[in-house]
């Protein structure tokens, strides 16, 4: 190193220390006073995994078949990261088709004029939760008719309760149907403004008998990265204080003759 090189860089190591000494002591009398926040501190309205909720509706008439299966599935990813489920059956139990009776938006907002089933029941579940997951058996290629009549009743009269949360459906069958049946229920999710959570495959699991669908080992490895999605989503969703977006045109109906 020659002389010239040798002042330059003392000179430069002099000038650094001058400069990062001020620099250092005002960020601790920032921290001092309050004046500098820590990265410790979280934005308040940011909500915790533990305050999340998920909330799983099994569609098929068994309690505990495979659609059970594949929501349980889910379910330990989801509590993995501290994220709270409900699983609310629907079974046996008889659910009212939607009639286009029009009450639900004449009622100041009480949602379906139908109180005897357990729509109520869910929608309030819906309000208190922030993502859902519907399973479903394949009837005919379709979901079965309790989903399909939960949730136009549940969106008709209180889409306002799931706008902007995310959600996911499956499908279980035996062979075939499937994929339609998963088109039928992510449609009525994308008209509802909820982002849709998908997996490595489409959600969908294979087997007839009780539990046969443990034995589908990619099934049930597309369930537990699906649980993995959401519980991704929903924190990346909630990190900056559950911003939704804003949308400020009224929505447009139109039809094809006016």
């Amino acid at each position: 190193m020659d002389r010239r090189d040798f002042i330059k860089k003392t000179a430069l190591a002099a000038a650094g220390t001058a400069i990062a000494a001020p620099v250092s002591a005002m960020l601790s009398r920032a921290e001092e006073t309050g004046l500098l926040e820590t990265q410790t501190e979280q934005n308040p309205t940011t909500k915790t995994n533990a305050t999340m909720k998920v909330l799983m509706i099994n569609g098929s008439p068994r309690p505990d078949g495979n659609t059970f299966c594949c929501l349980q599935e889910i379910e330990k990813q989801l509590q993995k990261y501290g994220i709270a489920t409900e699983i609310v059956q629907i079974g046996r139990q008889p659910v009212r088709m939607c009639i286009n009776c029009g009450g639900c938006h004449q009622n100041g907002g009480k949602g379906c004029v139908f109180d005897d089933d357990l729509c109520h029941e869910i929608i309030q579940k819906m309000a208190s939760s922030d993502a859902l997951i519907v399973g479903t058996p394949v009837y005919y290629g379709q979901p079965n008719g309790g989903v399909l009549s939960l949730m136009q009743r549940m969106f008709y009269s209180a889409g306002r309760l799931v706008q902007n949360k995310p959600a996911a459906a499956l499908a279980v069958c035996r062979r075939g149907g499937a994929t339609a049946t998963l088109q039928t229920m992510n449609m009525m999710f994308e008209m509802m403004n909820m982002p849709v959570v998908t997996s490595q495959y489409w959600n969908i699991a294979y087997g007839a008998g009780k539990g046969e669908v443990k034995l589908d080992t990619e099934g049930m490895q597309t369930m537990r990265t699906l649980g993995n999605n959401m519980a991704w989503l929903l924190q990346k969703i909630h990190s900056d204080g559950d911003a939704a977006p804003k949308r400020d045109e009224r929505p447009q109906f139109m039809n094809f003759i006016r």
